[in-house]
């Protein structure tokens, strides 16, 4: 039994989801694998439901969703299903490879020793990087990032990043049902919640790889999500808590 769990949200992911799926149990720490799958029908999930019965029963678990109902409903879907079960390590990665599997160590060991409540893999910190991003990506991503900071004035260098490491702690006391981004500003508001609750977040230099395999989900909508989602979740801030029954955390 491990008390880490990495949850990784799935649609169309046949080429990856195996070999991610590995290279998490290949790690010395002991991780449990959540797989939310939103309906992928190139059949992700029947590879996934192959390798439960086959290797990693006890180990491997799958959510089937019907649709594609969002990156940000995926996690929350997991978070709660990660909680009714103990888990005291909730961790987020892609399928693709983008997020190095055994940073997921490091991660943990922010958390567990190193005084951090959540810990994100960034990009933007000292020691992180990008690899094989065209420079309108790195542009784009690196822009959206000071744009966030300027907004929430939050301490974090990577506030987009969707690699992290969630204590127990801090998904229980914040009211999920409060987060109401979809797409990819569902990272940012998560981040956003932690720190108006008081919780300490802590980066790790990480090197953010391109996928090489599937197909990016980044498109129009979440763009715009994220550009004008960060100015709403400003504004509520004003009147609104994050916190679970208006219990806000003290540090």
């Amino acid at each position: 039994m491990t008390d880490k769990l990495v949850i990784i949200p799935t649609y169309n992911e046949k080429e990856n989801v195996a070999k991610i799926i590995k290279a998490v149990f290949d790690l010395e720490k002991p991780f449990h694998v959540l797989i939310i799958d939103d309906g992928s029908p190139d059949g992700t999930a029947q590879i996934v439901k192959d390798l439960q019965a086959s290797t990693y029963g006890g180990r491997l678990f799958i959510e089937e969703r019907q649709g594609k109902l969002g990156l940000g409903t995926a996690y929350i879907h997991g978070f709660r299903w990660g909680l009714q079960r103990n888990y005291n390590y909730i961790c987020e990665m892609d399928a693709d490879f983008s997020h190095p599997p055994k940073d997921l160590e490091r991660l943990h060991e922010a958390c567990a020793t190193g005084g951090a409540d959540l810990s994100v893999g960034s990009r933007y910190t000292k020691g992180g990087k990008v690899v094989n991003w065209p420079f309108d990506r790195i542009f784009l991503s690196y822009g959206a990032s000071i744009y966030v900071r300027m907004i929430t004035w939050m301490p974090v260098k990577d506030p987009t990043a969707g690699f992290v490491c969630y204590s127990r702690k801090v998904l229980e006391v914040m009211d999920l049902n409060k987060i109401r981004s979809v797409g990819y500003a569902f990272q940012i508001e998560m981040k956003f919640a932690a720190r108006t609750l008081g919780f300490k977040i802590k980066e790790v230099p990480i090197t953010f790889t391109d996928r090489v395999e599937g197909v990016s989900k980044m498109n129009t909508s979440i763009i715009n999500e994220a550009i004008f989602g960060v100015l709403s979740m400003k504004w509520r801030s004003f009147s609104d808590s994050y916190a679970m029954e208006a219990e806000v955390v003290k540090r």
